[in-house]
């Protein structure tokens, strides 16, 4: 349907790109992987780009927050991308290790991200908690055979444990 409404209305919004260092003129994509491919295979030969200069961590952030607004995103996808947004915040520079009742609480990094998501930040502390998951354990909750909490509570199990599981299950 993607490839269909570029044919009749073009792209409508913008992919976001970023130079490459040491490059000239070539760029990274950040945002718009469906749109540029559904453009191809439409045979568009250019579509319309917004250029950012940022640096990796600013890129892994904002193709975090294009691809966490998808309506359909499994919870893997949901997971490892709150992961890649929690370890690029803290690269640049926001602590999450600085609460100190005394002088009063800071906000941490997943309260942040969590302002500008639906989930809260307890939420995203258990979307994370999934990475832990092997990757068969993973493939039962984006089917949908193993319920979120449940899926949560195995994560802190060991490798070795949960691939027992999966041979149980």
């Amino acid at each position: 349907s993607l490839i269909e409404s570029i044919q009749q209305k073009g792209v409508i919004s913008p992919i976001v790109v970023s130079p490459l260092e040491n490059t000239i003129d070539e760029y990274e994509l950040i945002s718009g992987h469906r749109r540029l491919t559904a453009s191809v295979k439409a045979g568009l030969e250019t579509v319309p780009a917004l250029i950012y200069a940022v640096s990796r961590d600013e890129a892994a952030i904002m193709l975090v927050d294009s691809n966490l607004h998808r309506k359909n995103i499994l919870p893997s996808e949901r997971a490892f991308a709150y992961k890649l947004k929690m370890e690029a915040m803290s690269r640049q520079g926001y602590r999450s290790d600085l609460t100190s009742c005394q002088v009063g609480a800071k906000l941490r990094t997943d309260e942040i991200i969590a302002e500008n998501s639906t989930d809260s930040a307890r939420q995203i502390q258990r979307y994370i908690r999934l990475t832990n998951l092997i990757p068969e354990l993973l493939d039962l909750v984006d089917e949908e055979r193993i319920a979120f909490t449940p899926a949560v509570e195995l994560s802190y199990l060991n490798e070795v444990e949960q691939a027992d599981l999966v041979e149980e299950i």
